[in-house]
């Protein structure tokens, strides 16, 4: 294990679709959920907080990842271990991982294995607007009671 895991300077999106699609070639292919019309993309991955997230979008599988941006070390971790981050839409688990030729992320699976029913221009909508809920602050109604009860349901607000 590396003493510290170094940042990518540059959007990682083209690494990790090369990554993916090495691993696509090499073992994934043959597998029953495997769904050849689907493209392989990293959607969405900007910086956030320093470090670079985005959606990885695979013949079998939709993960939100996390990836260290530039300046950035990570701490070494051990593949499997899972990290909770506060994400602007609230706590998110990860686990963490390793692809070679690309290194060290973060990843929580949004789909896996992907809905047969799920066309690629969809499941590339669905990546990009991943990414951005998960970027979104939460939007709150405080016409809305906390903890309604049946009758807080049927009265209006105050100064109505």
């Amino acid at each position: 294990m590396p003493n510290v895991i170094s940042g990518f300077q540059t959007n990682p999106a083209p690494r990790l679709e090369a990554a993916f699609q090495a691993i696509a070639a090499a073992s994934m292919r043959e597998l029953p959920f495997f769904h050849p019309q689907m493209p392989i993309r990293a959607c969405g991955f900007q910086l956030f907080e320093q470090q670079w997230i985005g959606c990885m979008l695979t013949p079998w599988m939709l993960s939100l990842m996390v990836l260290p941006g530039p300046q950035q070390q990570w701490a070494p971790c051990r593949v499997g271990e899972k990290l909770a981050l506060a994400l602007p839409c609230g706590n998110v688990n990860f686990t963490h991982g390793h692809i070679d030729d690309c290194g060290h992320y973060l990843a929580c699976s949004l789909m896996s294995p992907l809905e047969n029913s799920l066309g690629a221009e969809q499941a590339q909508a669905l990546a990009e607007n991943s990414v951005r809920m998960v970027l979104s602050l939460p939007v709150v109604d405080n016409s809305i009671p906390s903890n309604p009860g049946r009758r807080a349901l049927f009265r209006l607000p105050r100064g109505n």
